[in-house]
């Protein structure tokens, strides 16, 4: 990202937040590809490789899985990629899968006790209310254009074209407001100022809970003095809640994205896309758009 003299727009969240899942005295490195080459002394001098991706990696993740066996290191993968497509990777020791809350303990268990399992896995959809802040010192945050944090996990919708619901279900799990303000904190006292992306697959799946986090994000921006511009991804029904859409601008929300497919109702209909259905979407959109996003 020359253009703005960064080198990638995001570091990856989950597994600075697994990091923080692990041990305590375990000493780690994180190589993000999208910012630095993978080096053959940092497969060398590793105990064991833990490795996660999206599925638009699945061929770069399997070129790393067999350079590091060549080195006959462990390889421990979770994450996205693996949750849904495991079976297609052969070489991998363990595969750590779905919500790492529900599954990372039991892999530290089995892995002290020298029982190490070839997969974890697990249905549970687990409470994030404990969920660590992410290991933001295993990067350099002058690499990105913008750093990233988790409210919720889950969508209360039903998009046949979406995997999240495979993932993280119907009902959206939320951190607390504290923890939240924490988070904020974390990456404020190590200097950052500039975008910050809830990555939630839709931040206003719990709107009760979203205006409780927006009223005290507006008094943290306002005594910092608005270090942040934040973004995020909603339903289109944020347009029919004024007092959210004011909440959103209070708290120096400036862009959202909201999935709109197709203007085709029939369309619609055949992906179960219901919350784009019988509206008026330019209507709505431009009514997000006068309420300052």
């Amino acid at each position: 990202m020359r253009f703005v003299n960064k080198k990638s727009a995001f570091p990856p969240l989950g597994i600075l937040t697994v990091s923080s899942m692990l041990p305590a005295d375990w000493t780690k490195k994180l190589v993000d590809m999208n910012v630095v080459k993978l080096k053959d002394d940092d497969i060398i001098r590793a105990d064991m490789v833990f490795i996660s991706g999206m599925i638009v990696q699945k061929e770069s993740a399997q070129k790393i899985i067999n350079r590091v066996k060549k080195f006959d290191k462990t390889v421990v993968a979770g994450g996205p990629l693996f949750t849904t497509g495991y079976a297609d990777f052969k070489n991998v020791d363990c595969f750590v899968l779905n919500e790492g809350e529900a599954t990372i303990p039991k892999f530290l268990e089995d892995l002290q006790n020298g029982r190490m399992k070839h997969i974890y896995s697990s249905d549970e959809r687990p409470g994030i209310e404990n969920t660590p802040i992410p290991d933001w010192d295993l990067i350099n945050m002058k690499d990105y254009l913008n750093l990233p944090v988790q409210f919720s996990r889950g969508c209360p919708f039903n998009c046949e074209f979406c995997d999240i619901i495979v993932m993280n279900g119907r009902v959206p799990r939320t951190k607390t407001t504290a923890q939240m303000m924490a988070e904020f904190d974390a990456i404020y006292a190590r200097g950052w100022k500039g975008g910050v992306f809830i990555v939630d697959d839709n931040f206003i799946g719990n709107k009760n809970k979203v205006k409780d986090l927006l009223k005290e994000i507006k008094i943290w921006m306002k005594e910092k003095k608005y270090p942040f511009s934040l973004f995020t991804e909603a339903s289109i029904n944020l347009a029919d809640d004024e007092e959210l859409m004011i909440l959103m601008r209070e708290a120096n929300f400036d862009n959202v994205f909201i999935g709109i497919e197709t203007p085709d109702e029939e369309a619609l209909k055949s992906c179960d896309k219901i919350q784009n259905q019988n509206i008026n979407m330019v209507e709505s959109i431009k009514t997000i758009q006068r309420n300052g996003m």
